[in-house]
């Protein structure tokens, strides 16, 4: 009995340990995600916006010129791909995230998107918390027993997902789904919740908790819920499908391609995105992460050809600019192209009243692309604040991981997580 009470009061303090690195590394990330999202988004991006058209649509060439110079000079040549590096360094047993490299690859997400890049900045986050969690680890290494490896990277990942969509069950849920296509990182999931929950507090007390999208409707289960979400969920995997197709061949083509050849190409590309976008909606939605996108969708007078087109602009100035050497994330590009693709089948099975079809969009699309169902669902749930869409979104994003099969817009998922692994 008494070697058992020791082994319990071993556990407790560990447990306490884990528990106090958590919240520290959730406070710091959740601090320097919000102090990323006011200098990209209210600094940068608004000052672009505010200048001529053309100097508009060379922002984003600017962009990944920038990037390029922080990724080469302030980053050791690390790659653009931020949640990849975080992918890639979660499964590697040997190595850690280079918290060196963390400033520059920060500073090209920034310039990336603050100059018009079509990316979302849940990859600065997750790449940024990964960076604090692992820096937090390593300077209190004998706190933590071997099997802990990666544990405050994945912590800190949940903490820059929760924090800038304000969600912080989603910021768990993404974090530990996202390493695995069919599995997910369990003996992480304390820290993650904890971790999350402190980064979203932080950010909370910058920006509100007014949800991300907030939007009307209560969803019943007849029968066009409920059939409407199988059939847009296996469109959405459809979607999600070429989508990670055209990722992957930017990818390749960006590791491939010289740098100012790469840059000149895709600057050029899009810009001529950017012209095509005003000349389609009269406004500069090609820029940035794409929020405004879901307002001018949500209005019912749109023509479903146009949001249509809308959709394939924006999934081109995501895969271009990805290929150009843009760093971001590919979180909210998948939410904004589920959101216009449901707000297109809304129109053709004429459910335009509610908002149900775009946000089941949303979670098809998110869940399909990553590969995090769960994630998708409950991201649906926390960025609306309406529980209701649930068991719907559930519908829809489990037909569009069905018709996913095994693709995915990262290459450094695996399958399964390993009986060995984290």
């Amino acid at each position: 009995m008494a070697g058992r009470g020791g082994e319990l009061r071993s556990f407790a303090q560990d447990a306490r340990h884990v528990v106090i690195a958590s919240v520290l590394v959730g406070l710091a990330t959740g601090l320097v995600v919000a102090g990323c999202d006011w200098l990209t988004v209210n600094v940068l991006l608004d000052w672009l916006r505010g200048l001529p058209l053309w100097l508009m649509a060379i922002g984003p060439c600017v962009g990944l010129l920038l990037a390029a110079l922080s990724l080469r000079y302030l980053s050791n040549r690390a790659s653009a791909g931020l949640a990849d590096t975080w992918l890639q360094r979660f499964h590697d047993p040997d190595h850690d995230m280079n918290v060196r490299e963390a400033p520059g690859g920060v500073l090209a997400s920034i310039v990336t998107i603050g100059f018009g890049g079509a990316l979302g900045l849940e990859g600065l986050s997750m790449y940024a918390g990964g960076a604090i969690g692992t820096a937090v680890q390593q300077r209190f290494r004998r706190l933590f027993h071997p099997v802990d490896a990666k544990l405050l990277m994945t912590a800190g990942a949940a903490a820059g997902v929760a924090a800038i969509f304000k969600a912080p069950a989603t910021g768990a849920l993404f974090a530990l789904e996202v390493p695995y296509r069919n599995d997910f990182a369990t003996r992480k999931l304390i820290p993650a919740l904890v971790a999350a929950a402190s980064g979203y507090i932080v950010y909370a007390a910058f920006y509100g908790t007014t949800p991300l999208f907030p939007v009307l409707g209560h969803p019943g289960f007849d029968a066009t819920t409920l059939l409407g979400a199988v059939a847009l969920g296996l469109i959405a995997g459809i979607g999600a499908r070429l989508f990670a197709a055209g990722l992957r061949e930017a990818k390749r083509l960006r590791d491939r391609l010289p740098v100012i050849p790469r840059i000149i190409v895709a600057g050029a590309a899009l810009g001529g995105l950017f012209v095509l976008g005003r000349l389609l909606t009269g406004r500069s939605l090609m820029l940035g992460p794409g929020y405004d996108c879901i307002t001018w969708a949500l209005d019912p007078h749109r023509a479903i050809p146009a949001v249509l087109a809308l959709l394939v602009l924006r999934c081109l100035a995501t895969i271009i600019t990805t290929g150009g050497g843009g760093a971001g994330g590919l979180f909210i590009p998948l939410v904004i192209g589920g959101a216009l693709l449901g707000r297109a089948f809304g129109g053709v099975v004429h459910e335009l009243n509610d908002t149900l079809f775009l946000v089941l969009g949303m979670s098809a699309f998110l869940g399909a692309g990553y590969r995090v169902p769960l994630a998708g669902v409950m991201f649906v749930a926390e960025t609306t604040g309406r529980a209701t869409f649930v068991v719907p979104a559930l519908i829809a994003a489990v037909a569009a991981d069905l018709v996913m099969g095994n693709a995915s817009v990262t290459a450094y998922q695996l399958a399964h997580r390993p009986s060995t692994g984290p």
